[in-house]
């Protein structure tokens, strides 16, 4: 693969999972522009990462959100020691303690999306909840075809047209993509 097709790839992957990397970033208080060096992290690691010529499209979920996570924690380590405080209290704390939201309107606004979106999963086909529930939640089409015993085909076909579906329920709700007007 040449680098210029590994970058286009690479491109399209960070496209794919910018909504949750910036999720990640502002669940640790992150500001923009720290939002941004995260981006920046997690694109040179998963450059890094690919560099023997693996196919960087099949990069899995969890495999980026792992990654945001620990280049999110880089940023507030490295901003931490920019201002001398002590790193030992982030090194012993769990990511799931610094997991809060910036503000309680932040707070009220994510579970208000949360609710909403677990209203139109409820209202999809029997069989694409299961889908995509396991899709949010992070699991790739192979692995979701792998758990439940199916077939890539039928994982794929149902999973499409579930987000489908699911798009354009939220979009009735008032909910739009990020960057869509």
């Amino acid at each position: 693969m040449t680098d210029d097709a590994r970058s286009a790839a690479l491109d399209e992957l960070l496209t794919r999972y910018a909504a949750m990397v910036r999720h990640i970033g502002r669940t640790h208080g992150l500001h923009d522009a720290d939002v941004d060096d995260v981006f920046q992290d997690v694109r040179i690691r998963l450059w890094r990462a690919r560099e023997s010529g693996e196919n960087i499209a099949a990069v899995g979920t969890s495999y980026v959100y792992r990654t945001a996570v620990t280049a999110a924690l880089d940023v507030i380590r490295r901003r931490r020691a920019s201002r001398g405080e002590d790193l030992a209290t982030l090194e012993n704390s769990s990511d799931t303690a610094m997991v809060q939201p910036v503000t309680p309107e932040h707070a009220v606004e994510e579970a208000e999306v949360r609710a909403e979106v677990e209203r139109a999963v409820e209202s999809l086909a029997a069989s694409r909840r299961p889908v995509v529930r396991m899709y949010l939640a992070g699991y790739s089409r192979e692995e979701i075809a792998r758990l439940l015993g199916w077939t890539e085909a039928k994982t794929r076909n149902l999973l499409y047209r579930g987000l489908a579906d699911l798009r354009e329920r939220l979009t009735q709700r008032g909910f739009r993509p990020q960057g869509v007007r």
